[in-house]
């Protein structure tokens, strides 16, 4: 039986979206400011946008934000291990590096490498809404924004509440491996200030992996904020946070049989931020410092990598309504990273960056340039345009877009495996990379034919120059040969010539109430893609995204009681390392369950999740085996 549905999974899903699927959001045409920086409506910003609210968390079969992520339309997660132990965040044929990751309009990407992105300094009890936007936006956030851009607001930094009230929650739930999962916060609001904090845990053992190990993951997440009411409608608000991940990383970077790597991540994470919005005018000023710290063993008896990074981030934003139809708005950006390392090295680079852009209303017409100028000491300046258009109707906006993107190289694709006295393998480092560069086009109607339905169509094509990937290259043919062994094979970090993509997206978002305490919500979505790339050696990442990838969640209520299911198919493109007997399936289909009774006018529900349904045996990454099926239980208790 198990193996029928897992064979018509695509159609199971496609049946679901013909249905409807709940958006995770309040209103099907929610107001975003993640788009050109100034609050739009989603079917005027010619993009393609989702809005999540932040409460899904508590509603859906996810133990972190990344897993949360995981099931969003459009957004693939390339996943390591379970409950963010590592994820690589995946939009629009992209690799890992090219999806901009913000908090509160704040880069988070990590100047180490872009497998720390989806270590998201924020426990969930913090977050407001999630706003992903599909396609480039380097124009207004800068470098990195490539195939897309999630932006994760907070209670906080959002906007002051002045009503006073106390809310909290707390979240334990034990079960198979010795999991231990634990989440909760409390938040005070009151006329001058708002406190809210929060906390996200998750440990086990783990299943185990190839040989004796197990997949053990010890992940610690807590942040607190405050938001201060000034005069004359400023806000003042901080935030610091510390996330700690400690987790088996056996095969996550190689498919050597002696790799019985571990790992421990460091972040500690500080954020401040001035406001004022009044008379159709926002200023913002923004401040960030953050430190990651990145302890690496390859197995017992290697030397340890220790790299410490550091990043210190300011920016200043002005937005203007000048009438009814024209808002301009502008800014400047200063960014300064910086890495010490054994493996390494120690080195330091800087960015600074001015941008502005508008927003212009005719008739039935909503246009959007924005332009950036970016000096950056690897690539030097960069000219990044972008032009958005939208033509709205009754129940349906037809949109699309135009973007330039650039990208430059980390500093593990940079100098990765530079220090260490002998290198028998694995991937090595190129100072010499240049910089990724990228135009895409997209075109796509948004249709709302009722309040509890929305259809949302894109195409899409992306044509890159000088993308940065990992190629296996023999001895002779390293450029740089200090510390290699001749007759071996590395992975060397180049700029591939030519790459390029096409898409299709569709997404489906039904919700609707039949009566008090009984609602259900449907969220899916389905993604066609194909690249192609100017290189005959295959490279790691570039061609490791899904060709299809099909995406969705239920979410039942009835009175005490709620299920919830989400699910996720791909397909994409096989490989083997038999050397440590691991494979990329063709395809794959997960299922994940969690039903719930509320007690209590709903203060206290107890729940039961099974992760992976169906036992399937899978992988994201090669090498990297992802859990088989795993079932908790838990309660959690809320209290205003």
């Amino acid at each position: 039986m198990f193996k029928t549905v897992l064979r018509t999974a695509p159609i199971w899903l496609i049946w679901i979206a013909s249905d409807g699927f709940a958006q995770s959001q309040t209103e099907m045409d929610a107001v975003t400011i993640t788009a050109t920086r100034s609050p739009q409506k989603i079917s005027e910003t010619g993009r393609s946008i989702t809005v999540i609210e932040g409460s899904r968390f508590n509603n859906l079969p996810v133990q972190s934000v990344d897993e949360l992520l995981r099931y969003v339309p459009g957004i693939e997660v390339q996943s390591r291990g379970p409950m963010g132990a590592q994820s690589d965040i995946v939009m629009r044929g992209g690799t890992f590096q090219q999806v901009l990751v913000l908090l509160d309009g704040v880069k988070i990407n990590d100047p180490i490498t872009g497998h720390f992105n989806g270590n998201l300094p924020i426990a969930p009890f913090e977050i407001q809404r999630i706003e992903v936007l599909r396609g480039p936006a380097a124009s207004v956030y800068g470098a990195e924004a490539v195939g897309g851009v999630i932006n994760i607001i907070t209670h906080s930094f959002h906007k002051h509440e002045t009503v006073k009230k106390t809310e909290g929650k707390t979240t334990l739930a034990l079960g198979q491996y010795g999991l231990v999962m634990a989440e909760g916060g409390v938040r005070k609001t009151g006329p001058k200030w708002n406190l809210s904090a929060g906390a996200l845990s998750n440990s086990t053992y783990g299943q185990k992996l190839r040989g004796d190990n197990r997949g053990f993951i010890y992940n610690h997440t807590f942040s607190a904020s405050a938001s201060l009411a000034l005069k004359n409608n400023w806000q003042l608000s901080l935030r610091s946070s510390y996330d700690n991940r400690r987790f088996a990383a056996q095969n996550f970077y190689t498919t050597f049989l002696s790799d019985t790597a571990r790992e421990t991540v460091n972040k500690f994470w500080n954020q401040a931020q001035l406001k004022q919005v009044k008379d159709g005018r926002l200023r913002q000023a923004d401040l960030m410092y953050k430190s990651t710290t990145d302890d690496f063993l390859f197995n017992s008896n290697s030397i340890p990598n220790n790299n410490r990074s550091n990043s210190f981030f300011f920016q200043y934003l002005e937005s203007k309504r000048i009438n009814n139809r024209l808002t301009l708005n502008g800014g400047v950006q200063l960014d300064r990273r910086a890495i010490r390392s054994n493996d390494r090295g120690n080195h330091a680079t800087h960015r600074g960056s001015l941008f502005g852009g508008g927003l212009y209303s005719y008739k039935q017409w909503r246009f959007s340039p924005s332009l950036r100028v970016d000096w950056d000491e690897n690539y030097k300046g960069a000219l990044l345009p972008q032009f958005n258009v939208a033509y709205l109707m009754p129940k349906m906006t037809l949109r699309a877009n135009a973007g330039r993107a650039i990208r430059g190289a980390d500093f593990t694709e940079r100098f990765n495996n530079f220090n260490k006295p002998i290198v028998t393998g694995g991937s090595i480092g190129n100072p010499n990379l240049g910089a990724e560069n990228s135009w895409s086009y997209e075109a796509g109607f948004d249709y709302i034919p009722t309040n509890d339905l929305r259809i949302t169509f894109s195409g899409f094509y992306r044509d890159q120059q000088d993308v940065i990937d990992f190629v296996p290259t023999p001895y002779e043919q390293m450029p740089r040969r200090d510390n290699l062994v001749p007759g071996r094979v590395y992975a060397l970090a180049k700029n591939i010539k030519e790459v390029s993509t096409r898409g299709l997206e569709m997404d489906i978002s039904y919700q609707h109430s039949f009566a008090e305490a009984h609602s259900l919500n449907f969220n899916a979505g389905i993604t066609l893609l194909r690249s192609t790339t100017s290189d005959s050696v295959p490279s790691f990442y570039i061609l490791s995204h899904a060709n299809t990838l099909i995406q969705g969640n239920i979410v039942y209520n009835i009175k005490q009681f709620s299920v919830a299911v989400n699910g996720l198919y791909k397909k994409r493109n096989a490989r083997q390392a038999p050397a440590i007997n691991a494979e990329i399936t063709p395809s794959y289909f997960v299922m994940n369950l969690r039903a719930s009774y509320a007690l209590y006018n709903g203060s206290m529900r107890f729940f039961l999740q099974t992760n992976n349904l169906f036992d399937e045996v899978y992988s994201d990454l090669l090498g990297s085996r992802m859990p088989r099926q795993w079932t908790s239980a838990g309660v959690t208790i809320s209290f205003r």
